[in-house]
């Protein structure tokens, strides 16, 4: 039970995908109900509040009890390491984002949280959305992952049978999850 993360960042790049960070919000929020001590830290730039009402034709971010932080907000606790978050999920990760990570440039508020998940050593989980992909997006991938990220590209699984979009999603998110030990009921192959 020590290794379930209890102060998680979450962060919404502008790349298409909201579905994506819907259904992640929906099940970390289920997941912060199971323990008060439960922390998530979430940064939407501008432009993944636009998709997100153009994708999904609300702005129903809004209404999650998470700590919300500007993109541009040094001061928030998980700019530093010192803060304790465990796990950041970039979700969706836009090429730019990855770049800007992968390149080791702390910007904003996302590249200063993922370049301080790195240097402590912790889970970055990085939701990629993105096809095709170009040689530099393929070294960007590689060159974090040899820094200790985990590329997750929004490739949903198909064994599971799902039912709705927000199914298939689920198929992408539950692994994110599973990679940073937040327990869900995700559909498990078995023989």
């Amino acid at each position: 039970m020590n290794n379930i993360p209890k102060k998680i960042i979450v962060a919404v790049s502008g790349a298409s995908g909201s579905i994506y960070a819907k259904v992640l919000f929906d099940k970390l929020e289920k997941y912060k109900k199971t323990n008060s001590e439960i922390q998530i830290g979430v940064v939407m730039s501008k432009n993944a509040k636009d998709v997100w009402k153009h994708e999904l034709g609300n702005n129903s971010y809004d209404s999650y009890s998470f700590s919300f932080y500007d993109k541009n907000d040094f001061m928030a606790p998980f700019a530093s390491g010192s803060a304790m978050y465990t796990a950041m999920i970039a979700c969706p990760c836009s090429m730019g984002t990855l770049a800007r990570i992968s390149a080791g440039i702390s910007n904003d508020l996302v590249t200063r949280s993922a370049d301080v998940i790195l240097k402590e050593r912790r889970k970055l989980v990085l939701i990629t959305r993105e096809t095709p992909l170009n040689l530099i997006q393929i070294n960007n991938m590689r060159d974090v992952t040899l820094a200790g990220a985990i590329v997750l590209p929004a490739s949903p699984s198909f064994y599971s049978i799902p039912k709705s979009i927000e199914e298939i999603a689920s198929t992408v998110v539950d692994r994110s999850l599973d990679i940073i030990g937040v327990p869900n009921n995700s559909y498990r192959w078995s023989s």
